[in-house]
Order: structure tokens, then C-alpha cells, then sequence
């Protein structure tokens, strides 16, 4: 029964639901560790290069191009307003939303932080050849996929 248990344990950590979880975590501590003396958090990059990308600019925006929760966002946001990184406005065209924008801080300290969060990448990807990046980059995206197909696919009747 030890061995079953053990067996079974092995193959829980190494299903790949498992692995990009491990990955995930030490992107982030790499991430926290060389951002921070910048001003920046790991989860700060994405919200702020879609700003600046003009990609979305209403927190309920950002949420759904980033596919995080809006509690998440809120909280991100109002940290990220906390740190002098972004800035709410009301929307004239809605009474109700606000506009998220970045402020000079943020897009002064955004292509340096962008630099670090790429050299992490490339710590990351070392040893790998560009053909099994591009590979592994296609096959995260499909997973990803997947998975929202999948949680779509729980929603609806019959499911």
C-alpha cells in the first residue's frame, strides 16, 4: 500500500498541472527579487503594459484582457495606485467606470522593469533552443486554451 501511495504521489508531482504551478511560483520569487528594487511587482507588468499598450483602460477591461478575477484587479489596482504607478479617473462617457492610466513613474520605470522581467526569462529558458521556445511558448498557449475551454465548457447546461 506504501509503494501505491508513493507511486501515486510521484505521478501528482509530475502532472503538468503540478510542474507550471512550480514554475509559476519560482517566475514569481525570481521576478519579486529583481523587480522590487525597481519599484514594481511581478503581477504590476502585465496590467502596465496594457495600459501603455492601449489594450484596455477600465479596470473591468484589464481584468478580462488579463483574465484575472475583478476582486484581484481591484486589489492590484489600488496598490498599484498606492505605489505612484497608475492613476483612476472618471470615464466622461460613463458616470459609473473610471480610467485607469498610467503615470509618469510607471512609464519612466516600465522599459527597465520590462528588461529585467526578460532577462529572468531568458535565466529560465537557458539551455533551450529558440525552435524549443518557440515550441514551448505554443504549447503553453494551447494549454491555456484548453483550459478555458474547458472551465467555459463547465457553465453550460448539460455539463
Amino acid at each position: 500500500v506504501c509503494k501505491a501511495v508513493a507511486m501515486t504521489n510521484r505521478k501528482v508531482l509530475s502532472t503538468p498541472g503540478h510542474l507550471m504551478s512550480v514554475a509559476a511560483r519560482g517566475f514569481v520569487r525570481l521576478s519579486e527579487s529583481r523587480l522590487r528594487p525597481l519599484g514594481f511587482g511581478p503581477g504590476y507588468l502585465p496590467v502596465l503594459t496594457a495600459l501603455r499598450d492601449g489594450l484596455a483602460d477600465t479596470q473591468r477591461d484589464l481584468a478580462r484582457v488579463l483574465k484575472m478575477g475583478q476582486p484581484p484587479m481591484a486589489q492590484m489596482l489600488a496598490r498599484m495606485e498606492r505605489d505612484g504607478l497608475v492613476t483612476r479617473m472618471p470615464d466622461p462617457e460613463d458616470g459609473r467606470s473610471r480610467k485607469i492610466a498610467l503615470t509618469s513613474k510607471a512609464e519612466d520605470g516600465l522599459p527597465a522593469a520590462i528588461a529585467v522581467l526578460m532577462e529572468g526569462n531568458g535565466d529560465a529558458l537557458a539551455g533551450f533552443t529558440e525552435e524549443e521556445t518557440t515550441q514551448l511558448l505554443a504549447m503553453l498557449e494551447r494549454v491555456i486554451a484548453n483550459l478555458d475551454r474547458a472551465a467555459n465548457d463547465e457553465g453550460k447546461p448539460g455539463a
